[in-house]
């Protein structure tokens, strides 16, 4: 189910793996011994986003048009000197509606790029901010109060709308040991991407059913300079599941013009506690290997297989259900998880990168993704995703993109991203049939 997914592309490795942890990735956490001082190391960012979103949903539903503009603020400051440094973490979010018909704005299918106001359609502008504060020791690191955890398998949000969805809660992370990096998180309300109340509730996305809190640990570790890595992580949505994560990751350059990536990954979810979605037992792997030639091309292959009578579901945020970003499978992308009971896909993908052909900044991006095999009949009447799956259902997803980032010049790291994606499916799949198009132009610039 589609259900405003975020389906951030995160690029891995260089081998355009979709949500692939990389090796040898930077430390969760610096050392303190380095701390310059609260003002010294401060940063204070702003990132302009302009989005177009068409979303032409076929087979009678209402389409999604809408053109905003956001403003989003970072202050980022240093540690204060000494064994136990502290700091302050703000963010500061405007949207703006440019342009949204409410005939393209019909509530239950909407971008979520703006807030709604009471009649459901979108708000002119809206505003939301928040702070979290941090203590560091040695190399490890608490915070407390707003933020958006993104290395968590199991508990992640993300920013691939206006504005991104921001969690309330507790994080620890440490990198005391070289090539290890562990944390721990409780997180108890959330705020969706189209929403500014800091008190939204957490949620099993697909389910639809609320958890008053998240916890979860776990961290990732680089075999030295092997090209090996591994993660492993546990979460529970209290009242809903356990859930378990497992990764394996291999990146290996074969020569100066080619290199090698293959990334597993693994999902064990039971329900857990008062089971408010009902009954889970649910097992979800994919596989998938990425190959570089020529220092510009990268060929990706992935299979992906849900085993269980439910789908696989992941935590959504806010009082309106948005999901996040702990989907760490190949082939969750732009439009669709593929992550139905019992579902099996593949996806081929190609990613080209134009800096080999004398255009630095400029990549692309094709895939193809097709699921089969799901069945959602042999679910109880008390689950949760009773009904929303029927039988022998087919899906099939084409993506196109094209992203271009200015080199240099007043408008150096300018970014323009244009996205477009097909789905098709059977008329069981709760996905449906649409045609997606985002156009999304990033200016960061940095204060100081």
């Amino acid at each position: 189910m589609a259900l405003l997914k975020w389906s951030a592309v995160v690029v891995g490795m260089g081998l355009g793996l979709i949500n692939a942890p990389a090796a040898m990735a930077a430390a969760f956490v610096s050392d303190q011994a380095d701390a310059k001082g609260f003002v010294e190391d401060a940063s204070l960012n702003l990132l302009l986003r302009n989005y177009y979103w068409n979303r032409d949903n076929q087979n009678g539903a209402p389409d999604a048009r809408d053109w905003t503009q956001g403003i989003q603020g970072v202050f980022t400051s240093g540690f204060t000197q000494g064994t136990v440094g502290v700091g302050v973490d703000a963010f500061g979010y405007l949207g703006l509606k440019l342009w949204a018909p409410e005939r393209y704005s019909v509530p239950g299918y909407v971008s979520g790029n703006l807030t709604e106001g009471a009649d459901g359609h979108p708000d002119d502008s809206y505003g939301k901010a928040g702070a979290a504060l941090k203590v560091r020791v040695s190399r490890t690191l608490l915070k407390a109060g707003d933020m958006q955890p993104s290395t968590s398998p199991v508990f992640a949000v993300g920013g691939s709308r206006l504005t991104p969805v921001t969690v309330s809660g507790l994080q620890l992370m440490s990198s005391e040991v070289t090539h290890l990096d562990l944390e721990a998180g409780h997180f108890y309300s959330g705020t969706s991407q189209d929403q500014t109340n800091r008190n939204g509730s957490l949620w099993a996305a697909y389910a639809n059913r609320p958890s008053s809190a998240m916890d979860y640990a776990g961290g990732r570790y680089a075999l030295g300079d092997t090209p090996w890595s591994l993660g492993v992580y546990g979460g529970r949505l209290e009242d809903i599941w356990n859930q378990y994560y497992a990764n394996l990751n291999y990146t290996r350059a074969l020569s100066d013009s080619q290199s090698l990536a293959v990334d597993f990954n693994y999902y064990r979810t039971t329900d857990q506690g008062a089971a408010r979605a009902g009954t889970i037992d649910n097992n979800t792997f994919s596989l998938q290997a990425g190959y570089t030639f020529a220092a510009a091309h990268t060929l990706t292959l992935g299979f992906q297989k849900i085993n269980g009578d439910t789908p696989f579901d992941y935590v959504g945020t806010g009082d309106n259900n948005r999901p996040g970003d702990s989907c760490f499978i190949a082939n969750s992308v732009q439009y669709s998880d593929f992550n139905g009971p019992g579902e099996k896909s593949w996806k081929l993908q190609y990613d080209l990168n134009m800096a080999a052909y004398g255009v630095p900044g400029l990549t692309l991006m094709t895939r193809y993704v097709y699921g089969y095999d799901i069945d959602g009949t042999h679910l109880s009447p008390s689950s949760a995703y009773y009904g929303m799956y029927g039988a022998d259902e087919r899906h099939h997803e084409t993506n196109v993109e094209a992203k271009y980032v200015i080199q240099s010049g007043p408008a150096r790291d300018l970014s323009i991203r244009v996205r477009q994606a097909w789905h098709s499916a059977t008329a069981g799949d709760p996905d449906g049939d649409a045609n997606e198009f985002r156009l999304i132009v990033d200016y960061p610039i940095a204060i100081f």
